[in-house]
């Protein structure tokens, strides 16, 4: 075996092989066996007050971290109004992390990168929070939540905390609450924050409107230069890996590291005063992962001295409050009395070719404003949608 073949001391023994089919053994005594045990209603968790949630966080209290998550992820309205009022309180405490974002597509090894990234981290001693997006089924609505399974190594250290959430629909590789997450996890002590996405495509680039620094893993082979070219994750990545350089792979990586930067030499930087760099990594041995956090170290210094990183922070937070604008307007017009009235009968017009998409859009607008008082549809007169409307 050669020196650039064996794994690193931190590297984990047995990087992400095997452990999501583990099968592990349950607690003894099965509730149906037992008719008191099946009778007796499951114990509800005491609601905490605001102190206790803010206090828990600040003192990294994990369990009391994990619940504040969960009351931020919750779409319960007394939740949410709870939520924002501890958000409030640690505000002043965020911000003292480095946000990265890990994406590629499906395959491309987010998982045992993240675990042998946060590993070696942990035993620099970093205080490492990864937050794990799993696709939400459209069927059933359900998420495996398996990321954390698979990061076996790394769940047991004592230096970081793991966080799987379902996707709950949300476009983009990530959650619609992982950037209150985020806050939560740097007032909860965590100087790095990894985001893993969903195994995501060209257009599914949400994520960087919430980390510091986009990597994008990429896999030998997987594109021409052509396709690089696209635009996408490629042109707002800070930084590109290609993963799975071991073995017969690592010329075939290294051809694929010389074409992606070829393609760079034709792309606007996404940050300003940074150029994406290129590297090969092999997650499953664990060498090249030092290197690339030495360039993720090396943007940080540079944006900060720059002011970048805070401008674009900034940004970000103003992007944050227009998208909560946008998502509130589009459940106050849904669950408007009014709309909910008309609405399947604009549909069933529409799905039968009775009435343009354009012109049922402009229908529930004018209804919508006819209910509330506003002007919110100016692209069509009210004459015309009227006289589609008499048609349902």
């Amino acid at each position: 075996m050669s020196e650039t073949d064996r794994k690193p001391e931190w590297a984990p023994a047995q990087s992400g092989a095997g452990f999501a089919s583990r099968i592990v053994k349950g607690v003894e005594g099965d509730p149906k066996s037992d008719p008191e045990q099946s009778r007796r209603p499951p114990a509800r968790r005491r609601q905490l007050s605001i102190d206790e949630y803010v206090t828990g966080v600040l003192a990294h209290d994990r369990t009391i971290l994990a619940r504040t998550i969960t009351l931020v992820e919750s779409n319960s309205p007394t939740h949410m109004e709870l939520a924002q009022q501890v958000l409030q309180r640690l505000l002043p405490h965020t911000g003292r992390s480095i946000r990265v974002g890990i994406t590629g597509v499906p395959g491309a090894g987010k998982s045992t990168f993240i675990e042998n990234l946060g590993c070696m981290l942990c035993e620099w001693d970093y205080n490492v929070a990864v937050l794990a997006v799993d696709p939400s089924s459209s069927v059933s609505h359900g998420s495996i939540l398996g990321d954390k399974t698979r990061m076996e190594c790394l769940a047991r250290h004592p230096n970081a905390f793991i966080r799987p959430s379902p996707t709950g629909g949300a476009l983009g590789g990530v959650t619609r609450k992982s950037r209150e997450t985020i806050l939560v996890c740097e007032a909860g002590g965590f100087n790095v924050i990894l985001v893993e996405t969903v195994g995501v495509g060209q257009s599914e680039i949400a994520v960087r409107s919430m980390v510091d620094f986009l990597l994008l893993l990429m896999l030998a082979g997987a594109g021409d230069e052509l396709q690089g070219l696209k635009k996408g994750n490629i042109e707002l990545a800070d930084a590109m890996v290609v993963n799975k350089a071991d073995g017969d792979n690592k010329l075939q990586a290294e051809m694929a590291r010389m074409e992606l930067e070829r393609v760079l030499n034709v792309l606007t930087p996404v940050t300003e005063g940074w150029h994406p760099e290129v590297s090969t990594c092999s997650a499953l041995m664990g060498y090249g992962i030092p290197e690339i956090w030495q360039v993720i170290e090396k943007f940080r210094q540079l944006t900060t001295a720059s002011g970048v990183l805070e401008a674009r922070r900034q940004a970000q937070v103003l992007d944050w409050m227009r998208a909560i604008v946008e998502e509130h307007l589009h459940s106050l017009f849904f669950n408007h009395p009014g709309i909910r009235k008309i609405a399947p009968l604009v549909e069933r017009a529409v799905l039968d070719g009775k009435m343009p998409p354009t012109v049922g859009a402009q229908t529930l607008l004018h209804k919508f404003e006819e209910e509330t008082g506003s002007r919110v549809a100016e692209s069509q007169s009210p004459r015309d949608t009227e006289s589609h409307s008499d048609k349902l």
